[in-house]
């Protein structure tokens, strides 16, 4: 070790600096913890894709050196978006057939069009599509269920985003398989090939209760339990579904699935719109994740999910965009805003599900519904360092008296300055820096153009 070498560690460990990898300081830091703590000037330390300290900018400047600094000043700094139900290749059937119910936008548009177009490549170029849509909006952690899941395995990893993917599995021939065992087959290879990624956690996802029989559903668990992978599930979505299901089983879509064994702590159910007070307290006791979809709920007449009702119960509760074919978009701060009001007005009451709350739904609570609120949803020593950086110099944010308020009610998805997800910079000053987006715009036509092509006039 040289002279310089030397003087230099003596110097560092005098001072008492400790070596981090960046250091994102000044902004407005909401940290999302128990305590909801609020920063003004504060700063976040990272070192190897944890966060090492959070606090006011002076005290962690005095501790930490960085070897990149983020200068956040004019921005808030929160825990990264958790969007806890999506179908990210859907993105290339965004807008294709709008203004259905949802039976009818199932079966007549969508599976139709899956089974002609979803393919390896359709699946690669929508989920990478998808990911530059999430990460330009905020959003650090999604959790998918579709077909070719290895895919969107691929296309998270590439972009640096959190993922759960979910390998869709369904009684009937599927874009990847035509029967179920060979669909669990398939989910099999999935879940060991990519056992142990820091980023992505391979998943199960049957369809729905009234697409997967019963014996499907058990075989799904045990594959499930074998592997310690989460299970993902649509129910309840709509009236239609629980008749439906009500006539097969004698049963609604909640109690068939708690009769069968699956609701339980390996459990992430979207949509939940129809579901009694009973049922209701089925879900809490089982710790089983819940994922609130509204926007897509609302465009499909499907109804709103008894949300004040779940969380009172205690419920896992996060929120999820659903897919872009009907939503239409990914964007988390749409979702938020959509959520907050729409059970203002459903319940006739200005108070229901206050900015804050909604703020900690779309983060901590999305990351309880998938059981990683232990590892991300909020900025705190130890956990993963997903976090976004959101402008407050635009006219939207000019007064800010509540940084809450603001987030929910007036932050659009370009509000999003920086995303950082493991310690790594996805994007800086809206320059995405994992994403090649001129290829994925190309492809994305293209395979808009094929399937326009086939769309009855």
């Amino acid at each position: 070790m040289s002279k310089g070498s030397m003087r230099q560690r003596r110097i560092d460990s005098s001072e008492g600096f400790e070596r981090v990898d960046l250091l994102v300081s000044g902004g407005t830091i909401l940290t999302i913890d128990p305590g909801d703590a609020v920063i003004d000037d504060g700063a976040v330390a990272v070192r190897a894709g944890r966060i090492v300290a959070v606090g006011p900018r002076r005290k962690v400047e005095r501790r930490c050196r960085p070897r990149r600094r983020i200068d956040a000043r004019g921005h808030l700094v929160l825990p990264g978006l958790i969007n806890a139900h999506t179908h990210v290749a859907m993105t290339l059937l965004r807008g294709v057939k709008d203004d259905q119910e949802l039976m009818t936008w199932l079966t007549k548009y969508m599976f139709p069009l899956e089974a002609r177009f979803v393919s390896p490549a359709f699946v690669r170029w929508g989920a990478r599509l998808a990911c530059w849509e999430m990460i330009a909006s905020g959003t650090t952690t999604f959790a998918d269920g579709y077909f070719f899941e290895e895919e969107v395995a691929r296309a998270a990893d590439e972009s640096g985003m959190r993922a759960v993917p979910g390998e869709g599995i369904l009684d009937v021939p599927t874009p990847d398989a035509k029967t179920s065992a060979e669909s669990l087959a398939r989910a099999e290879r999935f879940l060991s090939e990519w056992r142990g990624h820091p980023r992505v956690t391979a998943a199960l996802c049957p369809h729905s209760a009234y697409t997967v029989a019963p014996e499907t559903f058990r075989r799904v668990r045990e594959l499930a339990f074998r592997h310690g992978a989460p299970v993902m599930t649509h129910l309840a979505e709509s009236a239609g579904e629980v008749a439906m299901v009500r006539e097969r089983y004698g049963a609604t879509p909640v109690r068939h699935l708690a009769s069968l064994g699956v609701v339980d702590r390996s459990l992430v159910a979207a949509h939940l719109v129809e579901v009694d007070d009973e049922e209701i307290a089925i879900l809490a006791r089982s710790g089983a994740g819940v994922v609130h979809c509204a926007e897509s709920n609302m465009k499909l007449a499907s109804g709103v999910a008894p949300v004040a009702r779940m969380l009172a119960a205690g419920v896992r509760l996060g929120i999820g965009t659903d897919g872009a074919a009907s939503n239409n978009d990914l964007d988390m701060f749409g979702e938020m805003a959509t959520v907050a009001k729409v059970h203002k007005v459903r319940a006739l009451d200005p108070t229901a599900l206050p900015a804050r709350q909604v703020v900690r739904m779309a983060t901590m609570g999305s990351a309880a519904a998938l059981h990683m609120d232990s590892e991300i949803g909020s900025l705190e020593p130890g956990k993963r360092a997903d976090l976004i950086l959101v402008n407050t110099s635009g006219p939207e944010a000019l007064p800010l008296f509540d940084p809450f308020s603001y987030l929910v009610y007036s932050a659009r998805a370009d509000s999003v300055d920086s995303v950082i997800v493991e310690g790594k910079i996805l994007m800086e000053k809206r320059e995405l820096a994992t994403l090649d987006t001129g290829a994925i715009r190309r492809r994305a036509l293209a395979f808009g153009r094929r399937i326009a092509a086939a769309l009855p006039h």
